[in-house]
């Protein structure tokens, strides 16, 4: 697996640090900044995941939702700034109400839809700039909606920068769109950045136990320096003892 690769890259990359001090090629103050550089991650991608599971309520107002302060109530002088509000009466449909602009979910035909309405959208659909964006009802027909389904959905909200964001969400459909539940959304921390819907954010893998701690690292690293010294003094010590011998 890639985490597995990696991690062989850094285990040979301090093996190759700790020869280098053993063989008296690294200075000690150097050996702590190998070692440091060798144990250092990677920056994760600046997308922020809210696991909201709000279920939005099969009547006029729905839910009114802040994504960026994760607020969600039955009205909208509740929810400052809010962004989306999926709402309806219908079993049919699910409606969308318009939050501020340029707010807007993702229009298209989804998963087999015959009119484009905000879709019902597949994994590795990119939301951005490039995508249309409206408020028109969802169902199984308009927008591609699946029933007993988890459906992915895109959008844009103003945030509190005052710049436009971009975001996907999950909404589990069950057997009627009067039922359904929001999952999870997740949305671009940088502004104008386009998102890819993922669908279920994987686990983090988790690395092999046997992976040392960066402070047992500079620990041997310090040690290995010490030892070094010492051989040198010993060196040098039975250097001195060696008898003269006279012609």
């Amino acid at each position: 697996m890639w985490w597995s690769c990696k991690l062989m890259s850094r285990n040979k990359k301090t093996r190759k640090v700790l020869k280098q001090i053993v063989r008296g090629g690294v200075a000690a103050t150097g050996v702590l900044t190998a070692v440091t550089t060798v144990v250092t991650g990677e920056a994760n991608a600046d997308i922020i995941h809210w696991d909201a599971n709000l279920v939005i309520p099969n009547n006029i107002d729905g839910k009114y939702i802040n994504v960026e302060t994760r607020v969600a109530a039955s009205a909208a002088g509740l929810v400052t700034g809010w962004d989306l509000n999926p709402y309806g009466t219908s079993t049919t449909a699910m409606s969308w109400f318009a939050a501020a602009a340029p707010s807007g979910q993702v229009m298209g035909l989804g998963q087999g839809g015959t009119t484009s309405a905000v879709a019902s959208l597949s994994a590795g659909t990119i939301v951005g700039s490039a995508s249309t964006f409206g408020n028109t009802a969802s169902s199984v027909t308009a927008g591609g909606w699946v029933l007993n389904a988890d459906n992915y959905f895109g959008f844009r909200f103003l945030g509190a920068d005052a710049l436009t964001h971009y975001g996907y969400g999950k909404m589990t459909v069950g057997a009627s769109m009067g039922v359904r539940t929001l999952a999870f959304v997740e949305f671009e921390r940088t502004a104008a950045t386009s998102i890819t819907i993922l669908g279920a954010p994987p686990a983090p893998p988790t690395p092999p136990a046997a992976v040392p701690e960066p402070s047992s690292l500079a620990l041997l690293a310090v040690g290995a320096a010490g030892l070094i010294q010492r051989r040198r003094r010993q060196a040098a010590k039975l250097g001195n003892n060696i008898p003269t011998v006279q012609a």
